[in-house]
């Protein structure tokens, strides 16, 4: 038996377990210890660390350590400080999902995501309806920022983009079009296919990875921060004050700088037209007018409109439902950009199907 006494906080000196060692380290079979702190006057985290290094004295030597003698409060702080969590994965053998209830498990989270989505683009309908009753709240020094940056300064990146476009679409058709020497409709081909479509498509796809994703990124900053929290209890409705200019914002600058890159693609196209396939500069530009109508340009225009609210849409969405991380920031800025192609290539499909069913 160890009979322990008097204060045993921290500016005490530990005993030291030498001793103790030596006498434990005699082989003696089912011997115990026994401890008696009756007589402990005060005690704090010294108290556990010296009780601690004796417990794993005990069991090296194989020696049963009796705590009835302790306080209850220093038995449960032993208990929790000894108490070793159980692994993630550790035992991932046994509890393996079956195949059903893995399929189970993914139709339920497409389901509850499909629900998510229909829910926040209700929210943000409504928020439009308000919009055009005069009674949303938000700020229009926010909506004049939001349009700065979606408009001007993705000017270069959009012309760099649409320019290189522009020149391999003329590489493409011209390689099969000197074959039959009608290089002459590459003009043709540059022209009627980034008007009608490629140009919005290019353009989507660049401000899906610049700016849906800074959408996301900074409204689920918002979220771990818990500002949006802070405007819910102000009364201020987060749909209305961070996602309606956003939406609104990039919503108007889509088309425009949609025909900015139907512009700089056939840019591309005339560089390549005039100095690397010899043709003459006023016939390459009439071929090019002649070649397009207002039915493309409006089909262009459409699909940029479209697309910019699919991108608004996506980084809103996954940034607004951001989880309390810094990894769940990262994730919802990936999903938005993701999400935002996938939209994009699926509208496309759909515009076109109609376009044709309609016969335009």
């Amino acid at each position: 038996m160890i009979h322990l006494q008097g204060d045993w906080t921290i500016g005490q000196t530990i005993p030291e377990l030498t001793e103790l060692e030596r006498h434990l380290s005699s082989p003696s079979p089912g011997k115990s210890l026994v401890l008696d702190s009756s007589a402990v006057t005060n005690w704090d985290s010294l108290f556990l660390t010296f009780l601690t290094k004796l417990k794993h004295l005990c069991t090296e030597h194989q020696i049963a350590l009796k705590e009835e003698g302790l306080p209850p409060g220093v038995k449960r702080l032993l208990a929790l400080a000894e108490a070793v969590p159980e692994r993630k994965g550790a035992r991932r053998e046994d509890t393996k999902e079956a195949f059903l209830e893995r399929v189970g498990t993914r139709y339920l989270d497409i389901w509850h995501s499909i629900k998510d989505t229909i829910g926040f683009v209700g929210e943000v309908t409504l928020a439009f309806l308000k919009l055009l009753r005069g009674k949303a709240q938000f700020r229009r020094s926010d909506l004049l920022q939001i349009i700065q940056r979606t408009g001007a300064d993705a000017l270069p990146i959009v012309s760099l983009i649409s320019l290189l476009v522009g020149l391999i679409l003329a590489f493409v058709g011209a390689v099969q079009l000197k074959i039959f020497g009608a290089q002459i409709y590459v003009a043709s081909l540059v022209a009627i296919a980034m008007m009608r479509v490629m140009g919005a498509i290019m353009a989507g796809i660049i401000m899906a990875g610049r700016t849906g994703a800074a959408f996301a990124a900074e409204l689920g900053t918002m979220q771990v921060n818990e500002e949006v929290d802070a405007l819910e209890t102000l009364g201020i409705s987060p749909i209305e004050f961070l996602v309606l200019p956003r939406i609104l914002g990039l919503g108007l600058m889509m088309p425009l700088l949609g025909v900015y890159s139907v512009f700089m693609g056939m840019i591309g196209g005339l560089i390549v037209g005039v100095f690397m396939l010899d043709l003459n500069f006023m016939l390459y530009y009439n071929q090019t007018v002649t070649s397009v109508s207002l039915t493309h340009f409006w089909i262009g225009l459409f699909h940029s409109a479209v697309f910019g609210v699919l991108v608004a849409l996506m980084g809103c969405l996954k940034g607004i439902r951001c989880g309390r991380s810094a990894m769940a920031v990262g994730q919802v800025t990936t999903q938005a950009v993701v999400g935002g192609i996938i939209s994009i290539i699926v509208a496309t499909a759909i515009i076109t199907i109609l376009c044709n069913i309609v016969g335009i």
